[in-house]
């Protein structure tokens, strides 16, 4: 069984999911933890639930995203996923964000990459990964299929889409992610953004602004 913590972090309130099975084998997804108060959030919990880290799922590498790799990676001695094309995030969008906003930039991490089909095991756990770019060159989904949950960053929120104005943006390729990715998935898929409430994706077909005019009607 598919258990889930979900945090807030940093002052973008930018969502990071604990996600553990049934035995505590755990991945951590999206730890924009920026200082020490919120990684102790984190490793707090694992200890408090006797959690064993396994890996860190990164849906893109937008700076607010991944503030809490690095230590966490160091503190558990363990794996970093992210899209192949996240590089080019990390080397040229972050750079060009946090000196607009005057932030600093996360440490560097090693991360390896992973592509379309790619299935990341956690204990009974199995996250397919989903290459969806749009909102970031690189950017990926990690869907639990059989738990019917989808951790999908900032590519699709409840009620909104990710944005596609920063460097590696591209607003026809996340349309194509969403529609041909994920409006795809089974109806009562769980949509855990990186912004936000979570959704679902029947409710995201059906009233999702940003998706008209292919919302599809309620059934009578």
């Amino acid at each position: 069984m598919l258990h889930i913590e979900h945090f807030t972090f940093n002052c973008f309130q930018t969502s990071c999911y604990i996600l553990w099975d049934d035995a505590g084998n755990c991945a951590i997804a999206d730890p924009g933890c920026a200082d020490k108060d919120e990684l102790d959030r984190v490793t707090g919990f694992v200890s408090s639930k006797s959690l064993k880290p396994s890996c860190i799922l990164l849906t893109h590498c937008h700076f607010d995203h991944i503030y809490g790799v690095s230590a966490l990676a160091a503190e558990y001695n363990i794996p970093v996923y992210s899209g192949a094309e996240e590089t080019y995030t990390i080397e040229t969008t972050n750079p060009y964000i946090c000196k607009g906003f005057g932030l600093p930039m996360p440490e560097p991490f090693a991360m390896e990459t992973v592509s379309d089909g790619r299935v990341i095991e956690v204990g009974s756990l199995r996250f397919e990964v989903l290459e969806t770019p749009g909102h970031s060159k690189g950017g990926v989904c990690f869907l639990e299929r059989e738990e019917k949950a989808l951790i999908c960053g900032d590519t699709l929120f409840a009620g909104a889409i990710g944005r596609t104005d920063h460097p590696g943006g591209d607003y026809d390729q996340l349309m194509r992610s969403i529609f041909e990715k994920l409006l795809m998935l089974e109806g009562d898929t769980r949509v855990l953004p990186g912004h936000g409430p979570s959704s679902d994706i029947s409710t995201e077909r059906m009233t999702n602004p940003f998706l008209l005019p292919f919302n599809e009607p309620y059934e009578d």
